[in-house]
């Protein structure tokens, strides 16, 4: 299970802090969180753009990943929602934390990954990807050699495009992507890349 560290809310930042969080004029009120992985949160801020009336306005990872957090608290990532009213912010992120709880990274033989559909974007990753809000995604990452050859797996085993490419590497050393498809070929897509994963993991010198 994914969590969050650190939440906090603003009901009216001042609009120093709004610009420069990215937040769009007329939305004062700040919801800020930080979690254990990066990834997760930011399916999680795609969650709550489609459960509230939040916009996700900002979201960064931070270097070398969680298990190196410069701090307690800091986790992989910042997160920021961004609403008309308190009410509004605290149901996004509601929203946001409830979906964080049900994500978490798999894991083979010690390497962790994320494969992971999104039956129906909200407009956070839908601009991420550069497709429709409501497009089916299929959420892929893992460490650098694996991500990319799992991804080659994933492209080739389903009727999917590939809309955002992670090369690595990241800020916390990752890569994968976002492929964009029906349900069943993004489902496909990552039942693929898990499986490639896997046979990385069982046989890394490839013999």
């Amino acid at each position: 299970m994914s969590r969050a560290l650190a939440v906090r809310y603003l009901a009216n930042a001042s609009p120093a802090l709004c610009r420069s969080l990215g937040a769009p004029p007329g939305l004062p009120a700040l919801g800020l969180f930080t979690a254990d992985s990066d990834d997760a949160a930011y399916i999680a801020l795609d969650a709550a753009t489609k459960a509230a009336e939040v916009e996700a306005a900002y979201g960064q990872s931070f270097y070398a990943g969680a298990a190196n957090a410069t701090t307690p608290n800091a986790g992989e990532v910042l997160c920021v929602l961004a609403a008309r009213t308190p009410g509004a912010v605290k149901s996004g992120m509601e929203a946001a934390l409830g979906a964080l709880e049900r994500l978490d990274f798999q894991e083979v033989r010690g390497v962790p990954y994320l494969a992971h559909t999104v039956s129906s974007v909200g407009t956070f990753l839908a601009k991420e990807a550069g497709v429709a809000p409501g497009t089916a995604l299929a959420y892929l990452i893992a460490p650098p050699l694996e991500g990319m050859y799992a991804l080659d797996a994933a492209l080739k085993a389903s009727d999917t495009v590939l809309q955002k490419f992670y090369g690595p590497p990241s800020p916390t050393n990752f890569g994968g992507g976002l492929l964009a498809g029906t349900q069943s070929a993004c489902e496909a897509a990552c039942a693929a890349f898990a499986q490639a994963v896997g046979e990385v993991a069982a046989r890394p010198d490839g013999r």
